[in-house]
């Protein structure tokens, strides 16, 4: 028998499903179990050896792998489960799992081969205590709508790593949020941080899901500032949680508000079979609609009052709650539409203290609409927010979560503005999903790759950035470039459908995007340009064909070539040919190719709604386009935006998205010397610095996220004042507030320190720089060699290095009189390096000091007298007063390895080095732009126009106190639990 076999098919997932909810149990008592129900001939499918025989023969594609890899999954991917201490997702849980499941090796190995262990990273939680209550127990005979989902995604062809791993996430939230049944009125908050366009959407439905189930019956979603976004919101809801028969109620399929979807028609809005509360479940009642956001509503309120079973009892008890329908809304962050909302709720006759309520905040860190026009620019934002803090006071049962994916969210810059919402019990950080493609797959952030080496296939900026260089405001040649591009790429998309290449499924979207402006003005001039450039283009002639031809040949080829991942790629211009027309007719066949988004009726050429149609188009658009709203099947950015806001910066990366069947398609025209507030960036460098600003901030919550004899490192209420040390201008903004919360020491045995916040001043610069000479004029001569081989990626990183070797007292009579801008930032990590300088024989004994230096014998500068003259660096400063990430990945490795925190490479120059209770040191003159003109020829410059910045590696056996990385201590002990706190009682005191 084969391993479809229908028999063993049905025994196999009903012994699985037996086991579903619970632990891993003997898989032939099981079988026996099941078989009692089947027809006589499944005894034979009960041994071990038949399931043994069956995978023998299998793939990892068949049913019946199939119906393990769910099941083996769910087991990995549970977390602290009562039958195991093992931690998820590793091998030795896999190894419980079997052994519980009484299999014998070679089962065992089998089933490891075809369905290995998924080493995913899961969430990170910065989380406060609090007591478990959702618990397997606690749901049992109550789910509905969670599985439901969760069966919709798998049908969709979610991975079931990446359901298993929405379930842990979605679990990490529900289970910090208070219990709906509770007695006692409590609040939770926290913060959901995600990656832009990478599913947040799916998460905080996975969380209403669970919520709903568990008891909540108010669910208000802030479904972002724009009808587009709330709409777009509203939809998927709708669709793939409240269902076919919950939108109906008994109403014609015609009378639906998507009755023009055609998604509806298809059969793809999830069902249930009918009425939820007609199957001994619950109904969920819509108070918005796709078309329709919140509105007062008439008779009472009848519509939002909520029926008791039992009506002496609150509604809170579970023999009222569970057969009570939930309520859901999704409505803009809109002072008008939330004062509506907050007055019908006072209008009702249930008590309002009895609603268990959640309330998602989509892009928690805005809450402005066209701020520019107003007297005072915070005027909106504080009017929303004013709106948020009344639903909270009037709604004691209220749980709110915000989700962002920008990592500096106004939660965090400026806490007192937004304190009734501040995340006080949990900060989760979601990982990047596989299959994403963020800021990472733009830039070559760890390469040690020179440029002149980089390549197609090594070098993710050659493969998808292209410059826009401009001449003059009329030379349009880079825009012509990107729209044939955008020609180009819809060709290769119809090309790999009629080859079969993806399946069966198509490209229903293909999108290009041009960001240049906010401003509508703008809008209607760059709109003409593009209609004259489009039909200027020539698609169908010789002329139009000369050109892709070219573009074809220069560009897509060899960069599809390496990069397509095994999907079809054309041989020549000429195989492709054949689909370019059809591509171009697509696009333009309408008369219609560009479709302007901005809110201007005058203006607005067609409407973005990829729900409703298919749409190859050309998409201007600004503020509309730019947060939250997802632009489907976007392929060419052409992004010329100027902005002074990091945070806007980041949420204008609409390229950010899975691309699944076109990665190697996607290209971001950017422009290069554009102006960012007052001054002249490089916007793909300035892209890379909010990149290498998000993954130190998520490194960090994950470094802290470690539990210490099972409590927190960190708690939410102390991350500000610990962000601060990033930012040292985060402060919060009223005069008469401050952090609770104060950062005393960051213990680092065997980590990279990287201080960011030099002085700017003139005099501490030179001081700072005096106080280096001297050791610069001890280093060596000549450089020695290191290299260190990283196992993971198998790159050997090499450069050369002065050295000298410093007693550990030195070192520290050194940073300790530097100048700082923001001596905060050092002050936490100077405790360290006093504790463990003069810790005995748990501390550092020296200090192995390192000065790399380039391969490039003329960039060299010279600090003092007597000093040779060393390699400088050209860094800038990011956000004043902090540079960016200093350091090479280079440099790091070898650092790590001589200090102990990496095992040997086999390196002999490096391995010289290495000794018990050393620390390193690595040394970065660096030279900023405006000062790189001082430089004379012989190297000699002005100390005071050199940042002599460092990085530090301690010892890996410097460990000491409790194993905590922080220590923080509390202003006010009788608030520990709040971020902030009055300060004018302190200064009285």
């Amino acid at each position: 028998m084969t391993s479809t076999d229908p028999l063993r098919l049905t025994l196999h997932g009903a012994a699985l499903a037996d086991m579903g909810g619970s632990r891993p149990k003997k898989l032939a008592r099981a079988l026996i179990y099941q078989a009692e129900d089947l027809p006589h001939e499944a005894e034979r499918y009960c041994l071990e050896e038949d399931f043994r025989t069956a995978l023998r023969s299998a793939h990892s594609t068949d049913q019946l792998v199939e119906l393990w890899r769910r099941q083996l999954t769910r087991w990995d991917y549970q977390e602290a489960p009562g039958w195991t201490t093992t931690a998820p997702r590793t091998d030795e849980r896999r190894r419980e799992v079997l052994h519980l499941l009484g299999l014998q090796q070679d089962t065992a190995d089998l089933l490891d081969a075809l369905i290995p262990v998924s080493k995913a990273a899961g969430p990170v939680v910065i989380s406060d205590t609090f007591t478990p209550w959702y618990t397997p127990q606690s749901q049992q005979g109550r789910p509905w709508y969670w599985p439901a989902y969760r069966r919709l995604l798998s049908d969709k062809g979610w991975s079931e790593y990446a359901v298993a791993g929405l379930d842990v996430a979605t679990d990490h939230v529900l289970e910090r949020l208070a219990d709906p049944t509770r007695p006692d009125a409590y609040q939770a908050k926290g913060l959901v941080v995600g990656y832009v366009q990478s599913g947040k959407t799916a998460n905080f439905t996975g969380v209403i899901a669970k919520a709903v189930d568990a008891g909540y019956r108010l669910v208000i979603v802030l479904g972002g500032t724009l009808n587009m976004l709330r709409g777009q919101t509203q939809r998927r809801l709708d669709m793939e949680l409240v269902g076919r028969e919950n939108i109906l109620r008994g109403g014609s399929e015609y009378e639906s508000d998507y009755a023009d979807d055609p998604a509806w028609s298809q059969g793809r809005f999830l069902a249930f079979g009918g009425l939820p509360s007609t199957m001994g479940a619950f109904d969920i009642v819509r108070m918005t609609t796709r078309d329709d956001d919140y509105k007062s509503l008439l008779q009472g309120i009848v519509a939002l009052e909520f029926e008791k079973q039992e009506p002496a009892l609150p509604l809170y008890d579970p023999r009222n709650l569970h057969r009570s329908s939930a309520r859901l809304m999704v409505v803009k962050k809109n002072k008008t539409i939330l004062g509506k909302l907050v007055k019908d709720l006072n209008k009702i006759k249930t008590p309002l203290s009895e609603i268990p309520v959640l309330i998602i905040d989509d892009e928690s860190d805005e809450a402005s609409v066209n701020t520019a026009n107003l007297t005072r620019p915070d005027a909106e934002r504080t009017a929303i927010n004013q709106k948020i803090s009344e639903l909270l006071s009037m709604l004691p049962r209220a749980q709110y979560v915000g989700y962002t994916a920008t990592p500096f969210a106004n939660v965090f810059v400026d806490p007192s503005d937004t304190e009734d919402i501040f995340p006080k019990d949990f900060i989760v950080s979601l990982p990047r999903p596989d299959g994403y493609m963020g800021a990472r797959d733009f830039h070559d952030l760890d390469s040690t790759i020179t440029p002149q080496q980089r390549t197609f296939a090594n070098s993710n900026e050659k493969a998808h950035i292209r410059d826009i260089l401009v001449q003059g405001d009329e030379d349009d040649t880079c825009l012509q470039r990107a729209m044939d591009m955008f020609v180009l790429t819809g060709a290769m998309k119809l090309y790999r459908e009629d080859k079969g290449d993806l399946g069966e499924r198509r490209f229903q979207h293909h999108t290009m995007l041009i960001h240049e402006s906010v401003r509508t003005d703008a809008h209607r001039e760059l709109l003409g340009r593009v209609t004259r450039l489009w039909w200027d283009s020539g698609y169908t002639g010789a002329r139009g064909h000369g050109r892709l031809r070219e573009l074809f040949d220069t560009d897509v080829a060899p960069v599809s070539k390496v990069r397509a991942d095994g999907h079809a790629v054309p041989s020549s211009y000429d195989e492709l040919l054949p689909y370019v027309g059809p591509a171009a007719m697509r696009i333009g066949g309408d008369d219609q190719p560009i479709i302007v988004v901005n809110g201007d009726k005058d203006l607005e050429t067609g409407e973005a709604d990829f729900d409703k149609r298919s749409i190859w188009k050309i998409l201007i658009g600004g503020q509309k386009l730019a947060r939250g709203f997802t632009v489907e099947g976007l392929t060419v950015s052409y992004f010329r935006r100027r902005t002074g806001n990091a945070s806007t910066l980041m949420q204008m990366g609409r390229w950010f998205g899975f691309r699944e069947g076109y990665r190697d398609l996607v290209r971001l025209y950017l422009g290069r010397g554009e102006t960012m507030g007052k001054k002249e960036i490089d916007l793909y460098d300035a892209f890379e610095a909010i990149c290498l600003d998000e993954e130190s901030f998520r490194a960090e919550l994950a470094q802290y996220s470690v539990m210490v004899d099972g409590l927190p490192q960190v708690t939410p209420a102390q991350v500000p004042p610990l962000v601060s040390q990033h930012l040292p201008w985060l402060r919060p903004t009223s005069p008469t507030k401050m952090y609770n919360a104060r950062l005393v020491e960051v213990r680092s045995p065997g980590s990279w320190q990287e201080p960011t916040a030099y002085p700017t001043k003139a005099s501490d610069l030179r001081r700072n720089t005096a106080l280096w000479a001297p050791l610069f004029a001890s280093l060596t001569a000549t450089p020695e060699s290191f290299a260190h081989h990283f196992q993971d990626d198998g790159i050997t990183h090499r450069f050369d290095a002065l050295t000298a070797v410093v007693p550990s007292t030195r070192f520290l009579d050194l940073v300790q009189e530097l100048r700082w801008r923001a001596p905060s930032q050092f002050e936490p990590h100077l405790t360290y390096l006093r504790e463990i300088t003069l810790g005995g024989e748990r501390g550092v004994e020296d200090w192995l000091v390192l000065a790399p230096q380039h391969t490039n014998r003329g960039k060299r500068i010279v600090i003092g007298p007597d000093v040779p003259a060393v390699s400088w660096f050209a860094r800038d400063r990011r956000r004043d007063p902090l540079f960016g990430a200093v350091s090479d990945r280079k440099h790091r490795g070898v650092a790590l390895r001589l200090a102990g925190a990496l095992p040997g490479s086999g390196d002999p120059v490096t391995e010289r080095f290495v000794k018990e209770r050393r620390g390193v040191v690595v040394l970065y003159p660096i030279v900023e732009t405006q000062h790189r003109g001082a430089i004379d020829r012989d190297g000699g410059i002005d100390p005071a126009k050199v940042v002599v910045a460092f990085a530090f590696v301690a010892p890996a056996t410097a460990r000491v106190g409790d194993g905590r990385v922080l220590r923080f201590t509390t202003v006010d002990s009788s608030r520990e639990r709040s971020a902030i706190i009055d300060a004018r009682r302190f200064d009285q005191d």
